[in-house]
């Protein structure tokens, strides 16, 4: 009797786990979706809390600081304030403590990967620039403002070598600052001084145009996301204290390298410890495209400093425009170096060009450049 029992038992419980099982795959289905993504993040802020939950009322269970890794368990938007959304995590402290944070305090490894893919498209190009974010602003993995390409928001002050740039027709790009304080929205609407200009054949103003975003490379002390596009009006070009004073007005310096032996082979824009020599690129403020493309820079100038007078002088620079894209490149050690540039030749070719440099007799930088180069620029 007891053996039938058993056998009854064993026959029903078989024949309720096959007709349940796409019942048990739905919830387990159901669970992985709501509760677990497999996800880690970093905390990116100074400092969070580890909530209770997303409500405005929310208790805090811990503080969490730069750096401290958590498990992504879930994710919502608030329903007090609408485009706020939160994380659900495990923190790795002895409690494993569980609650909510902020998305804005933390950078998810699935978005990092994706800003990582994005710096691998520069890993052997040297920064052109170096920059700061004059107020808070979005890093983003696109140049434009779509919600959907936020990494994350980086802090005013944030400083980035510049690695490339891209000019956008304002007419495409929404008319805010970045800032989520702004309350402007829509889009740039045509000036009516840019028609008038163009009725008298006034070439039009590359800022009244076009809106620049840059492609920037970020110290990991400043931001766990090496790479990212920051919207141009949010940033300000850090020119090196050395060669800032004979920037012109009309025409601003865009990118720049160190040419003597202290920093040149570190690729570094930023400022140095000890006077030096720059190659400097510059650009001025038209418009200046080529069936639709503009010239990321328009002008080459090389400065050196005389150590002896203790004073820079201008050692070359182009006699007139040329059309120029980057990446602007040193090449050589010591005494043999060269810089070399992309530029458009008479017969709409990009090329390379290749400027050398020596010193004289007295030690002063001289620089020689291509033969043809009369055939690239512009009067």
């Amino acid at each position: 009797m007891k053996a039938k029992v058993f056998l009854l038992v064993v026959v029903v419980s078989a024949a309720i786990v096959m007709s349940g099982c796409g019942w048990l795959e739905q919830v387990a289905s159901g669970v992985s979706t709501v509760v677990g993504t497999g996800d880690t993040a970093i905390v990116i802020a100074k400092t969070a809390e580890i909530r209770t939950s997303y409500a405005v009322v929310a208790g805090d269970l811990l503080e969490v600081k730069r750096g401290d890794r958590l498990d992504v368990l879930d994710q919502a938007e608030s329903p007090d304030t609408k485009g706020l959304f939160w994380y659900r995590v495990r923190a790795h402290d002895e409690g494993r403590t569980e609650g909510w944070i902020e998305a804005q305090n933390v950078i998810t490894s699935a978005v990092l990967d994706k800003s990582r893919k994005l710096a691998e498209s520069f890993e052997n190009v040297p920064p052109q620039a170096a920059g700061q974010l004059r107020a808070a602003s979005n890093l983003r993995l696109a140049s434009d403002m779509s919600a959907d390409n936020v990494l994350y928001r980086l802090a005013s002050g944030s400083t980035f070598e510049i690695m490339s740039w891209k000019f956008v027709p304002k007419q495409e790009v929404p008319d805010v600052d970045d800032n989520a304080n702004s309350a402007q929205k829509g889009k740039h609407s045509k000036n009516e001084e840019i028609e008038a200009a163009n009725d008298d054949d006034e070439p039009d103003k590359l800022d009244d145009k076009y809106d620049t975003w840059y492609l920037v490379k970020l110290d990991p002390s400043v931001s766990p996301a090496p790479a990212g596009w920051l919207f141009g009006r949010q940033v300000e070009l850090q020119v090196p204290t050395d060669v800032q004073f004979y920037q012109e007005n009309n025409r601003k310096f865009v990118a720049w390298q160190r040419l003597d032996s202290e920093t040149a082979e570190k690729g570094t824009v930023a400022k140095a410890s000890t006077p030096g020599n720059w190659v400097v690129l510059t650009r001025a403020n038209t418009v200046e495209a080529i069936d639709g493309v503009e010239p990321e820079f328009d002008g080459i100038v090389v400065y050196a400093f005389d150590k002896y007078d203790q004073n820079y002088y201008m050692v070359w620079r182009t006699n007139g425009q040329v059309w120029g894209q980057l990446p602007l490149r040193i090449d050589g050690t010591g005494d043999s170096k060269s810089f070399i540039v992309k530029l458009r030749g008479p017969d709409g070719q990009i090329v390379d060009k290749r400027f050398a440099l020596v010193k004289d007799k007295g030690g002063r930088l001289r620089v020689t450049p291509p033969e043809d180069i009369g055939q690239f620029m512009k009067k």
